[in-house]
């Protein structure tokens, strides 16, 4: 089991989770996970404006300004449902070896989520967006990174 490589396909709209046993033995695909939110716009992430909030001390309103856009947070937290997948699997001892492929900023978030024990696993990352690619097309775009 520890010498199979797991290759998590990501992009804000979703991922797939591909297998691989070793040379030779192609990809095998575990999970799809679709992230319909992930391709919203702002604008269509809950209101169009900041809240609005009376200073407790009567001082008047003013908005509250989130730390961060909306689509970044919803991109965080898609970020971190797929570490916890990922750990998961590590902790079943599913997989010895793990491949990132994402477009490069989804790639950043990614690796931020990951737990340190599951992100010592990573052998490769390619900073591709490959969510379109079906997946017998697949193995052409990893050829660089896997052996398959």
């Amino acid at each position: 089991m520890m010498n199979n490589t797991w290759i998590l396909v990501a992009h804000r709209g979703g991922a797939r989770l591909f297998e691989n046993k070793g040379p030779g033995k192609g990809l095998n695909l575990l999970h799809n996970i679709p992230h319909p939110e992930g391709r919203l716009k702002n604008k269509d992430i809950g209101a169009d404006k900041p809240g609005r909030s009376f200073d407790s001390n009567g001082q008047g309103r003013h908005s509250l300004s989130s730390e961060q856009e909306p689509t970044a947070h919803v991109t965080e937290q898609f970020a971190k449902q797929l570490s916890t997948m990922l750990d998961d699997g590590r902790h079943q001892q599913l997989y010895g070896k793990l491949v990132l492929v994402a477009e490069p900023r989804f790639l950043g978030n990614l690796r931020a989520a990951l737990s340190t024990p599951t992100a010592a696993l990573v052998t490769a990352t390619v900073g591709k967006d490959l969510g379109g690619v079906e997946l017998h097309n697949m193995p052409k775009h990893l050829t660089d990174t896997i052996r398959l």
